[in-house]
């Protein structure tokens, strides 16, 4: 399982009632995959995994592999406590999924044995590829990430945390594993475009793009760019587009994820608001985040 290109964290939608809207969950879907989307993370962070049932897990998961028809890898999330994990690794396993995005356990700090232990507690019970997911309580060191590279069905890991230094040091340290030479890494941070050149030059070249849910326009023209090396269009799109955008997200907690599906909803699609304890935009800052993508989308020519 290979990935190239924007990776794309859908949002999920929400109807009137709360549930889980199927049907525009698969319009979402279909829109990123028609526009060139690499891979599809279904209820992972951006999908609010942390306000979801396994039950809905497993159905948003059901969604995304009947939308995407083999087109792209389809992962979705497991996480929290190790027998949850478990389960929700189990429900999208079964529900077609191409692979898990492994989050850290809930809340509880743990010695670097005990996240070993975790990955393979839940590698053990599928039979699907895993990319671990550090970030929060999971920080490894780099003798454990290699470690955990080297278990059996673990394929890839994702920083959130955004320590270069450490994950340079990761990176190396995995490399020099036999058998390592298709892992894979993936900058998890936020708004990753941010990071995007630094996480490139310690040879993490994938990254997740929130941007890539509501501005696909924008966030493949930023892809090219970097991968061309276009350092004025690269620069211009980190000035005036996702600057700004990180500026408006930091102002509130949890707009990581309200803004994007405020973006979605602008762009076109209504996908409801966000469960609690998130809290949606004001409409003020839903109007800020309007004008920063009609300029995103005018500097890219879209």
């Amino acid at each position: 399982m290979k990935f190239q290109g924007v990776l794309f964290f859908p949002v999920t939608p929400f109807a009137a009632d709360g549930s889980v809207d199927e049907e525009r969950l698969a319009q979402h879907i279909e829109t990123g995959v028609a526009a060139g989307a690499g891979g599809v993370f279904v209820a992972c962070g951006t999908g609010e995994f942390h306000a979801l049932t396994p039950e809905e897990i497993e159905r948003a998961t059901r969604v995304a592999v009947a939308t995407t028809a083999g087109r792209v890898p389809v992962l979705a999330a497991a996480g929290g406590p190790s027998p949850v994990a478990r389960e929700q690794a189990a429900r999208v396993e079964r529900a077609g999924a191409d692979g898990i995005l492994l989050l850290p356990p809930y809340l509880v700090s743990a010695p670097q044995q005990g996240l070993v232990r975790y990955v393979r507690e839940v590698t053990e019970a599928i039979s699907l590829p895993v990319v671990f997911y550090q970030r929060g309580t999971a920080r490894l060191t780099p003798d454990t990430a290699a470690e955990i590279a080297a278990l059996p069905g673990v394929v890839g890991l994702k920083d959130g945390i955004g320590d270069i230094e450490r994950m340079h040091r990761v990176v190396r340290a995995v490399r020099a594993v036999p058998g390592t030479e298709d892992f894979q890494f993936f900058n998890g941070l936020p708004t990753a475009e941010m990071t995007a050149p630094a996480y490139r030059g310690i040879g993490v070249g994938l990254y997740s793009s929130a941007v890539f849910a509501f501005a696909p326009e924008i966030a493949l023209a930023f892809h090219r760019a970097l991968a061309e090396g276009d350092d004025t269009l690269v620069t211009t799109l980190l000035d005036e587009f996702y600057g700004p955008l990180v500026e408006l997200r930091d102002e509130v907690p949890g707009y990581a994820v309200a803004l994007i599906k405020a973006g979605v909803t602008l762009r076109g699609l209504d996908v409801g608001g966000v469960r609690a304890p998130l809290v949606d935009p004001t409409p003020e800052h839903v109007a800020r985040l309007a004008k920063l993508i009609d300029h995103g989308l005018g500097v890219v020519g879209a």
